[in-house]
Parts: structure tokens; sequence; C-alpha cells
């Protein structure tokens, strides 16, 4: 098993233990889009959990040395990515900032914070990736300002179809510290879930649109 398998064994097992990653498959959530589904995931709960923060971050610096080698500067997405980014930059000795959802409306109005001169390598800090959306918006907002984005480091992928195909056509890579699939295995091996869910959770990653996973619900 490669070093990154490992690595995603360890960070699905540390999300599942601070519950960070919520299982109902028989009462879906609702996503803003209005898709029904079985997981939910928090990420923000890594800060405040010290040895889940300090295996996440170490995980992320590895990533970037790894996969990123020429990586001059780190930019978190707003707001999950911010935390994860400055600390990932502090472990790595490199420089980080931040790209906002829009520009500000006072001071210099700025839309990326922290210093980013035209032409410097850009790895992406990001905290989940379920259909790429919102952090391919913040890759274009580097790449307009000048930057080569080298690509993205997140904590967690859904692994969705549309999310992948978005990545592709936009050019980017994304590599994540774990996915869905390692943590729906893993749930079901430890009993976090029941090993017969394991299978409606896959469906569901495999096509969020198709609610035929749900069958069974009352």
């Amino acid at each position: 098993m490669s070093d990154l398998n490992i690595l995603k064994e360890q960070i699905a097992k540390d999300l599942l233990s601070i519950k960070a990653v919520f299982f109902r498959p028989d009462e879906p959530f609702t996503w803003a889009s209005g898709i029904k589904s079985p997981v939910y995931c928090d990420n923000r709960l890594t800060l405040t959990a010290p040895a889940v923060r300090t295996h996440v971050e170490e995980g992320l610096a590895e990533v970037i040395r790894t996969c990123y080698p020429d990586a001059e500067v780190l930019m978190g997405t707003s707001t999950a990515g911010i935390a994860h980014a400055a600390i990932t930059g502090h472990l790595l000795g490199l420089p980080m900032g931040y790209v906002r959802s829009g520009a500000k409306d006072h001071g210099r109005q700025n839309q990326i914070e922290g210093r980013l001169d035209k032409g410097q390598k850009v790895v992406v800090v990001e905290d989940l990736i379920s259909t790429g959306g919102s952090v391919l918006e913040v890759v274009q907002v580097l790449r307009e300002a000048g930057a080569q984005v080298l690509g993205i480091a997140s904590i967690f992928t859904y692994g969705m179809q549309k999310g992948l195909e978005r990545l592709a056509a936009a050019d980017v890579r994304n590599v994540s510290l774990t996915d869905f699939d390692t943590i729906a295995r893993v749930a079901g091996e430890t009993g976090y879930i029941r090993e017969k869910d394991v299978d409606r959770l896959i469906r569901f990653r495999n096509n969020p649109s198709d609610e035929s996973w749900m069958e069974g619900i009352s």
C-alpha cells in the first residue's frame, strides 16, 4: 500500500473518530441544490481536535511536498480552507493567502488576500470537494491574476462524476487526503454504519440525482 493510500485510511478513521462525517441513509440531508444526500462532512471539526488537526495538516504538507514540489504560495478557499492553508504553509515555510468569494466593497477591494506575484506557482488548499464549482471559481480568480495554479490539495472529496469532469475540463489536478469510498468502507468495517448501507452510499456517489439508493426508507 502506498503512503498516500495509508494516509487515506488514517484520515478516514480520524474524521470518523471526531464525528466529522455524518451518515444518515435513512434520514437524508438536503443540499442547497435540493439533492438528498446520505452523508454530510464537516471538516471544520478538525480544527477543534488537536490530534486529528495535526494529522490533517501534516498530511496536506506531505501531499504538497510529494505532488506539488514546485509550490511557491498556498492559497486557501474562503472560509473553510483558510486555517488549513495557514497551518500547512507554516509547516512548509511557504507564504499563504486566501481568495474571497467576491471582491471587498471597501478599502483596496481585494478578492485575493496576501501577496501574489504574477507567474507564481500556487496550490489551492480546500477542505471539501463535491461538484467542484466553488474551488474552480477560486482557481479562475488566481489564473486571472497571473498565477500558475499547480493544483488543489484538499482534505476530502466525494469523487462525484460531475466534479471529476469539471476539474478535468479546467485542467486542474486535485489530490485529497481521503475520499468518499474510503470513508464509506472504513465506516462499514468499523461498525460506524451498517455494512448493508455501504452499497447505498456508493450508489449515491455514482449518481446523486438518482434517488433509487433511498429505496426501503419508510
